[in-house]
């Protein structure tokens, strides 16, 4: 009898390696897979117009009869932002916490998907069944409520898979990571352990949510100011603090933005937060109140050109602007990448007399990530067989990857791996082997993948050089030239200031015509690439500048 080859346990990160943000990851056994959070990431700063940046769900889409179950980790932007673009085209029931399932129920709600969607809130340490796999959620802390690791039960062993967390021993709300279900799952045996890498570079430990709400309560204390503060809009805890303080100071609280009034609405309907009555307030109450009863609370803490605080900034905020006096609190850290949309929206405040609070040493932000003696911790804890660092760029994974051996776990047990590449895991053995169709999706407005690399490489030679548009108008019956061409820049010159350049362009456009009809040249693409040819030499040897060349020809 032929000896039936073993199963392995394949893991595949589509997201959320090498990079910050868009975290997804795939578990498959068999005929089942199990897909663990489903994020967006934001755009770089050459993706002109991109809104949101999205995995490549092809090998979900290949295998859509297989996946079983969606279950994620926290409620955060690059954990859920993904959900609808995944929903359109794979249909499993999604797994969350009752906050988490509160905001994606939102979001979703906003793509009209909730009549196709099937979601199914838990609590810290129940359990589900995915195929053949066994999920139980653990608790953890991080900067937004009910974010939970996962223990994997599968056939080839017990994985745990921890999302962001933090190790905080005095929450705002809970209680502290379930340290004796993590060891306890230690003792037993866990053969990998998938851990958040993002502050492996900062030593010690992470500080803990509840000293944010003593550093407000010394800048409330004698503020005879109004005061704005912006934050992450999921971070329901530091909200709460906020409300607090302004309730123990005799402060009315305006929440504007509509991330920030979706969150706030969500987390009071659920209970997350129970502001006193009569604390909330409309903005259009804000200007009846004195400056000293008023907090406004506001999305924009990452200087997003479409936030609250921007708007309010640059004077295009339908109700409120930034006016003398105003102490405005950035209760947050910049997201790699956004620091100079961050530091304008900050010169701005100074600009029009605000007080900003705003920089790492005035203790107004703390990380929801682990730093490094908490990753040690969680390694500890669990005891891995096989690890496989996640969420983080490379430097971060390595330097998690050497934590890991100082830990006692050999190098050869492990991996670094990659957008699209495969883990195989056995019970013995783990390797790299292959890979699955993978990437990033663009998404522009209401366009999903219509932006690519030749579309984003347009844009960026428009906003580098600009564009010249020359309209050239043909006889119908022997091709020749009937007017002189017409020539539209946008971007590169002002035409009325250059009338002699766009002369002598004009010439260059009619000498090449001339050419080409002596050479009994006559189809218009040979036409064009001519013109493009001889207009783009002319101007760089002229300008040194390379526009984007768009010959456009009538004929009549």
């Amino acid at each position: 009898m032929a000896k039936v080859k073993a199963q392995k346990l394949k893991i595949i990160s589509l997201g959320g390696l090498n990079e910050i943000g868009k975290n997804i990851t795939v578990y498959e056994y068999g005929g089942d897979i199990l897909v663990v959070d489903c994020g967006l990431g934001f755009p770089e700063d050459d993706m002109y117009g991109v809104d949101m940046v999205i995995p490549d769900f092809t090998y979900l889409v290949q295998n859509k009869d297989k996946v079983r179950a969606i279950a994620i980790t926290h409620g955060h932007e690059d954990h859920i932002g993904s959900i609808p673009y995944l929903l359109r085209e794979v249909n499993a029931p999604i797994y969350a916490t009752r906050l988490t399932a509160g905001l994606i129920k939102g979001k979703l709600e906003e793509h009209k998907l909730m009549a196709k969607a099937d979601i199914r809130s838990l609590e810290a340490g129940d359990t589900f069944t995915a195929g053949c796999f066994k999920v139980e959620f653990i608790h953890t802390n991080h900067s937004i409520s009910d974010s939970v690791a996962m223990a994997i039960k599968t056939p080839v062993g017990m994985i745990i898979h921890t999302g962001d967390f933090k190790v905080d021993a005095t929450p705002v709300s809970g209680t502290m990571l379930d340290v004796a279900r993590f060891a306890e799952l230690g003792k037993k045996g866990v053969l990998a352990l998938l851990s958040d890498s993002t502050n492996v570079e900062r030593p010690g430990y992470s500080s803990s949510e509840s000293k944010i709400g003593e550093r407000f309560d010394e800048l409330f204390a004698g503020c005879t100011s109004r005061i704005i503060i912006t934050t992450f809009a999921s971070n329901v805890d530091r909200i709460k603090q906020v409300i607090a303080c302004a309730e123990k100071y005799g402060r009315k609280v305006a929440i504007t933005g509509r991330s920030m009034e979706n969150t706030v609405r969500i987390a009071i309907e659920l209970g997350y937060i129970d502001p006193p009555r009569g604390i909330l307030i409309e903005q259009s109450q804000i200007k009846k109140l004195p400056d000293d009863r008023v907090v406004i609370i506001t999305t924009g803490s990452q200087g997003e050109p479409m936030s609250a605080l921007y708007r309010m900034a640059f004077s295009g905020h339908k109700q409120l602007d930034i006016k003398s006096g105003d102490l405005v609190i950035i209760s947050a850290s910049a997201v790699p990448g956004n620091e100079r949309t961050v530091s304008r929206v900050i010169n701005e405040l100074f600009r029009r007399g605000a007080e900003v609070i705003y920089d790492k040493r005035a203790d107004i932000h703390v990380s929801g990530h682990a730093c490094r003696e908490e990753l040690r911790m969680m390694l500890s804890l669990t005891k891995p067989k096989f690890f496989i660092p996640v969420h983080g760029e490379y430097r971060h994974l390595y330097s998690h990857a050497k934590l890991a051996q100082q830990m006692q776990i050999p190098q050869q047990n492990i991996i670094i791996s990659d957008i699209g590449r495969v883990i195989e895991l056995t019970a013995r053995s783990i390797k790299l082997n292959g890979t699955v169709p993978s990437g990033q999706i663009l998404v522009d407005g209401s366009g999903i993948g219509d932006v690519g690399n030749i579309v984003l490489r347009d844009r960026k030679h428009l906003a580098q050089d600009g564009m010249l548009v020359v309209f050239i108008t043909l006889s119908s019956e022997d091709g020749s030239l009937i007017a002189t061409p017409d020539i539209i820049t946008r971007g590169f010159i002002y035409a009325k200031e250059s009338e002699d350049l766009i002369s002598e362009l004009k010439e260059v456009v009619m000498d090449t015509l001339y050419d080409c009809q002596q050479q009994h040249v006559t189809d218009w693409t040979t036409l064009k690439a001519s013109v493009k040819s001889d207009l783009a030499n002319y101007l760089y040897r002229r300008l040194k500048r390379n526009p984007m060349i768009l010959p456009v020809i009538n004929e009549v």
